[in-house]
C-alpha cells in the first residue's frame, strides 16, 4: 500500500500529476478542492461557505479542511492506497497527518510565481457547460466559445488578479512551513514543476522509485490544476 501527499501551489499540474499517479497505481485520488468544487456545484451550505472564501481569495480554515479530509479518508476505499492532493495546507495539518497516518513520500511540485500568474490568468471555464480551458496549453477552436456547447468561456471568479495575489502570499505564508516540516521528515520530493507533464510525472517516478511512465498506458489527456 502507497500513501502520498502532493504539495504545489495553485497551477503547478497537481491533479494532473495525481490522476496518472493514481491511474497508474491503483491509487484513489483525493482531491479537497474536487470535493469542496463537487458541494458548491450542489449548493450545499458547506458550499456557499467555501464560494464565499474563494471568491474573496482567502484559503479554507484549518478546522473545515481536517473535517473533509478526515470523513474522506474514514471510507477507507483506498486497499491500494492513496494519494492526496490539497491538503495538509498549514503545519498544524500536517502534524494532525502524520499523527493519523504513515505516508511513503511528499510531492512537493515547485513553480515560482511569476509561471503561476501566466497559468492561472489564462484559464477559461465555460459558463454553460462547465469545461475548463486553458489559453495557453488548451484553446478553444473559436475564440471565446466552448467547443462542446457553445457557451460563453468566463475567467473563474477566483482567477482574478487580485484574488490570486491573495492566495499566493497565504500560499508561502502557510504551505511553506508544511514543506520544511516535511522535509524535516526526508518525505519531501521536490521536482520542477516548469517542465511538460510528462517530465514531471517521469522524474516523480524516478524519485520515488516508482514503475516507469508510459503514457501510451495511462489513457488520454488530462488538465492541469
Amino acid at each position: 500500500m502507497r500513501k502520498y501527499v502532493i504539495l504545489g501551489v495553485q497551477g503547478s499540474g497537481k491533479g494532473t500529476q495525481s490522476t496518472l499517479l493514481a491511474t497508474d497505481l491503483d491509487l484513489v485520488h483525493i482531491s479537497v478542492g474536487d470535493i469542496f468544487r463537487w458541494h458548491v456545484k450542489s449548493h450545499t451550505k458547506l458550499g456557499a461557505q467555501v464560494r464565499r472564501l474563494v471568491a474573496a481569495g482567502e484559503l479554507v480554515g484549518d478546522d473545515l479542511v481536517e473535517a473533509v479530509v478526515r470523513e474522506r479518508l474514514q471510507q477507507h476505499d483506498w486497499n491500494f492506497g492513496f494519494i492526496i492532493d490539497g491538503f495538509p495546507r498549514s503545519r498544524r495539518q500536517a502534524e494532525f497527518f502524520l499523527e493519523s497516518y504513515d505516508i511513503d513520500g511528499v510531492i512537493h511540485l515547485d513553480l515560482p510565481d511569476d509561471e503561476v500568474r501566466r497559468r492561472v490568468l489564462a484559464r477559461r471555464l465555460c459558463s454553460r457547460c462547465g469545461m475548463d480551458y486553458n489559453l495557453i496549453a488548451h484553446r478553444p477552436e473559436t475564440e471565446g466559445r466552448c467547443d462542446v456547447c457553445g457557451g460563453e468561456l468566463v475567467t473563474r471568479e477566483d482567477d482574478a488578479p487580485d484574488a490570486l495575489a491573495t492566495r499566493l502570499r497565504e500560499y508561502h505564508d502557510k504551505i511553506d512551513p508544511v514543506v520544511e516540516l516535511f522535509r524535516g521528515k526526508e518525505y519531501v520530493t521536490t521536482v520542477d514543476a516548469r517542465d511538460d507533464k510528462v517530465t514531471v510525472q517521469r522524474s516523480i517516478r524516478t524519485r520515488l522509485n516508482l514503475p516507469p511512465y508510459a503514457p501510451e498506458k495511462s489513457g488520454g489527456e488530462v488538465a492541469a490544476e
